[in-house]
């Protein structure tokens, strides 16, 4: 029986819950019952409730009248409206903000971009690219001074690769065109060329999500 801790409540039920998506125990289109899950983690339904309602608002559960919750399952013009829609907001911003960068931060930069070559040479998991793909946004977020457009360009896309079809994401490009991609990115934010950059990031969103779109729930059959 898996254990959550009486102060935990609603967040800790929402991490539980993501990374069952991330794992695969819940999959596109499964059903989430708070019974179930109220049962298994031991605490009454309330803080479940609580917690399918962030992951909702999070684009992750979706609730429908007399089928209940379950978890978001995409077409694939959703999954390549949600990319292009993501690339689009944060090309945007990034380049708007493109002026403020600092030399520090195109030396994180260049440390992400060379880890990421660093994982490719050496034959390493590519799971390792994930979090340095993390970083890698964060960095170019970290200058744009604008919660609301963040926000909305981490909800387009990122709950599509980093939750609902992180399996596949993962092994999206080979790690060495994974390093290429952001070395692209890179090389347009030194470049100080806003309209490059712009169009950059776009690519990037736009690429990732026509291959993205192939496990839209109307094309693929797992």
């Amino acid at each position: 029986m898996i254990e959550i801790k009486k102060q935990t409540y609603s967040e800790q039920v929402a991490d539980h819950i993501r990374q069952g998506i991330l794992n695969g125990e819940y999959r596109p289109g499964d059903q989430i019952k708070e019974v179930v899950l109220a049962a298994r983690l031991s605490i009454s339904r309330a803080p479940i409730r609580e917690a399918l309602q962030i992951l909702s608002q999070e684009g992750l559960i979706v609730s429908e009248p007399q089928k209940g919750k379950h978890v978001t399952a995409l077409t694939a013009k959703e999954i390549k409206d949600s990319y292009f829609t993501g690339g689009v907001l944060e090309a945007a911003a990034v380049a708007r903000a493109l002026p403020d960068y600092a030399p520090e931060d195109i030396r994180k930069l260049e440390e992400i971009v060379d880890a990421m070559k660093h994982v490719a040479d050496q034959g390493l998991p590519v799971e390792r690219v994930a979090e340095l793909d993390n970083r890698f946004h964060r960095v170019l977020f970290s200058r744009v001074d604008n919660e609301l457009l963040v926000e909305l360009c981490r909800r387009s896309c990122q709950g599509i690769s980093k939750f609902l079809l992180f399996r596949h994401w993962i092994k999206l490009f080979p790690v060495h065109e994974i390093h290429m991609r952001h070395q692209a990115i890179l090389d347009a934010v030194r470049s100080g060329e806003p309209l490059q950059l712009e169009a950059c990031i776009r690519k990037h969103y736009i690429d990732a999500g026509e291959k993205m779109a192939y496990f839209g729930v109307d094309v693929y059959q797992p």
